[in-house]
């Protein structure tokens, strides 16, 4: 367990996370995205606002900055251990969450992470990826809610790693297996946190419906 190496992964993912992709694509589009609809420079946001390809395009953009830096520390640290591996992994991805979420130049507003969560899932173990996407399918489908799928999905994420990883499913050991766990209990929470307005809108039924089909 190198320290020096997860503080670096954590600023280097910040440092990318900070690319406010929803943000400039609207702008390239000649549309503030902070000014259109719930104001968020998410996927969702942008699809509602310019269509499904434009917010498709945002959730890449936005899954990019999260694996991008993930690969890089992985080929300049070059990890020996699994446990080595998946601390990079970890805190790189978890640095863009925080870069996403809380951008440091103040003219930019940040957004509430998922993409960004679900390429660290992606890179973290695809199995479980694979499970927690079918999971907000099925009930961001089921409820026409976004919102709901994704507060459901960073939940379940940190219960099924706190399973998975007792039980020895996912690639750590016991002796990192604290570390992580915290790590996906704080990006959960902070899911949860930066949907708050949308709970909000849910428990007063004037949250928008998101239209799959259309």
């Amino acid at each position: 367990m190198n320290i020096q190496h997860m503080i670096i992964s954590l600023i280097v993912g910040y440092l990318f996370g900070n690319i406010p992709n929803g943000y400039l694509y609207a702008k390239s589009q000649g549309v503030d995205i902070y000014k259109q609809g719930s104001g968020n420079p998410g996927s969702t946001n942008i699809s509602r606002t310019l269509g499904k390809r434009a917010g498709a395009t945002v959730l890449l953009l936005d899954i990019a900055k999260t694996i991008v830096p993930i690969l890089m520390m992985h080929m300049i640290f070059k990890p020996v251990t699994i446990d080595e591996g998946t601390l990079i992994t970890v805190f790189a991805g978890f640095g863009s969450i925080l870069g996403h979420d809380f951008p440091a130049l103040p003219m930019l507003r940040g957004g509430k992470g998922i993409a960004c969560t679900g390429a660290l899932i992606i890179a973290f173990d695809w199995r479980m990826a694979i499970v927690l996407f079918a999971l907000f399918l099925v009930i961001a489908k089921t409820t026409g809610y976004v919102s709901v799928g994704s507060i459901c999905g960073v939940s379940l994420l940190f219960v099924l790693t706190a399973i998975f990883g007792y039980f020895g499913l996912l690639p750590m050991s016991m002796a990192i297996y604290p570390i992580v766990l915290v790590v996906f209990f704080l990006i959960a929470a902070l899911g949860v946190w930066q949907h708050r307005s949308n709970i909000v809108r849910l428990k007063n039924g004037t949250e928008t419906k998101f239209h799959f089909k259309k």
